[in-house]
């Protein structure tokens, strides 16, 4: 069976993953908050779904309350791959009371105000796959209803709730690798926190011990070998090393000059200054944001204050400057980025 997993960017949405992962350990996964990148996640699940006509398919959603029309067209789209001889099997696993007209129509949306997503979800495995083995479970089992009691305000549980409300900061804040450019690595990240945490889950204020010590597990994850430093060093190492092994895919082109793009990476002097000096053979490094804010660095072969202003009336320094493309439009497909980024840079 091939897994298709759409789930929530909050805590709740990685501890559904965590459980599938754990479960099916191979699969395509994806995350996504409400609005257009529902949408688009589902779209890019379906596409990819196509490659896998021969295969048996779990498509898989939780955490996320459908609208209306959302459900109608998944309903439409899954039922015409299987006219088409797919083997799908669609199911929606939510929590959200605003999902009740989806729950009441359609017969694979499941909807219970009860639970959290991550104990439906981990409900799910046993009703319909048989579940964990009993080592698995036992740091299982603690987790969900750690993630449960604060997702669904069970404050009354109070050890479950203090130990989740750590949780939910720990997801939150795990923002060190850039969820847009590596949103796999980005989730593998914050599972091996949630799994990490498991050592506290147990002990007398594991609350406390989990929050005194959530810096040096992230460190634990960074550190690319035996030499410790402060957090954002070995963060912007880790960016560095990861940016390494995908510019050839972000890499564009001014003028004969090579640069890297990047996408919601935010905050990039360190970062861009720290790769440019690790990749001679780049120039220049831009960051587009989400509503198509750019920053732009360069190491003194190419001013970048007249790049930001041919582009989009930006500017300021040679080696630092800004612009806002008052034409883009917000996506999650890197791709679309890239190629708008580039015709903009051929223009000049």
């Amino acid at each position: 069976m091939t897994l298709f997993h759409i789930s929530h960017t909050d805590l709740d949405g990685y501890g559904c993953h965590l459980i599938t992962k754990e479960y099916f350990k191979e699969g395509f996964f994806f995350n996504a908050n409400y609005g257009l990148e529902v949408k688009l996640s589902i779209k890019k699940v379906l596409e990819k779904i196509e490659e896998f006509k021969d295969e048996e398919i779990l498509f898989l959603i939780s955490d996320l309350n459908l609208t209306f029309q959302e459900s109608k067209d998944l309903d439409k789209s899954i039922n015409d791959l299987i006219e088409n001889g797919f083997n799908i099997k669609l199911q929606v696993l939510d929590h959200h009371v605003s999902g009740q007209k989806s729950a009441d129509k359609f017969h694979w949306y499941y909807l219970d105000t009860t639970r959290c997503a991550t104990k439906i979800v981990y409900d799910y495995m046993f009703e319909e796959y048989n579940g964990f083995e009993l080592e698995t479970d036992q740091w299982l089992n603690p987790l969900v209803n750690a993630i449960n009691a604060i997702d669904i305000w069970l404050d009354n549980e109070v050890k479950n709730f203090e130990f989740g409300k750590v949780l939910l900061m720990m997801v939150s804040k795990a923002r060190e690798i850039n969820n847009s450019l590596f949103p796999n690595l980005n989730r593998d990240y914050r599972i091996y926190l949630l799994k990490q945490s498991i050592m506290y889950i147990n002990e007398k204020d594991g609350n406390i011990k989990l929050d005194n010590n959530l810096h040096f597990l992230k460190k634990e994850f960074l550190r690319l070998d035996d030499k410790d430093d402060t957090l954002d060093n070995l963060s912007a190492k880790y960016l560095v090393k990861t940016l390494d092994d995908v510019k050839d895919d972000l890499t564009v082109t001014y003028k004969g000059h090579k640069g890297l793009l990047t996408y919601t990476l935010g905050s990039i002097s360190i970062p861009a200054n720290a790769f440019l000096k690790a990749n001679p053979d780049y120039d220049f490094f831009i960051d587009v944001g989400r509503k198509g804010n750019a920053s732009f660095r360069a190491d003194g072969k190419v001013d970048v204050s007249v790049m930001a202003a041919k582009l989009a009336k930006g500017g300021g320094h040679v080696n630092a400057s800004g612009a806002k493309f008052d034409d883009f439009k917000e996506t999650i497909h890197y791709e679309e980025i890239k190629n708008y980024v580039q015709r903009k840079l051929d223009k000049i």
